[in-house]
């Protein structure tokens, strides 16, 4: 009986382990990605004429999209459970923080999306690279999101010794 209750606290040790690791992970990725959109892909996308910069900006968000949700998701969700182990606020802040970059995508976001996806290149213009600049302004509040979160989940790992 000893020895299987010692082996059920092996087993859960080694879960928190890995959720501690995809939690980091993931949440690194997802920053490390934020960042390097606000501070590399879209200056560099802004050097463009409206009609480049909005037929390079659609198929980039899209598929930014789909990479960066999945992140915030599984290093969210990752974090929380890692406290609902035993694992301490900093693990349950650390997630939250990740996972609100959904609501805040859908109400910050998702309507200037909207409005640049209905814009057909041809008829880009000037105003066209304001809302592009007005995007990439609101996309900074995702990394800062997304370094506040991974911030809290490295400083619950240091705290706990993994």
């Amino acid at each position: 009986m000893l020895r299987t209750a010692a082996s059920a606290a092996a087993q859960e040790d080694k879960l928190v382990q890995v959720l501690h690791l995809v939690a980091i992970i993931c949440a690194a990725a997802f920053t490390g990605a934020a960042f390097y959109i606000n501070f590399a892909e879209h200056p560099a996308r802004m050097q463009l004429a409206p009609a480049a910069a909005l037929t390079q900006w659609k198929p980039a968000y899209k598929a930014g999209f789909i990479m960066q949700s999945s992140l915030a998701v599984l290093a969210g969700v990752s974090a929380i459970a890692v406290t609902a182990l035993g694992g301490g606020m900093l693990w349950a802040i650390g997630g939250v923080l990740l996972i609100a970059n959904w609501p805040y995508t859908l109400a910050a976001i998702l309507p200037l999306n909207n409005r640049l996806m209905a814009i057909v290149p041809e008829a880009a213009d000037a105003a066209v690279l304001d809302r592009l600049r007005f995007w990439n302004r609101l996309h900074a509040g995702r990394t800062v999101l997304g370094a506040a979160g991974l911030a809290c989940m490295v400083a619950a790992a240091l705290n706990s010794n993994i």
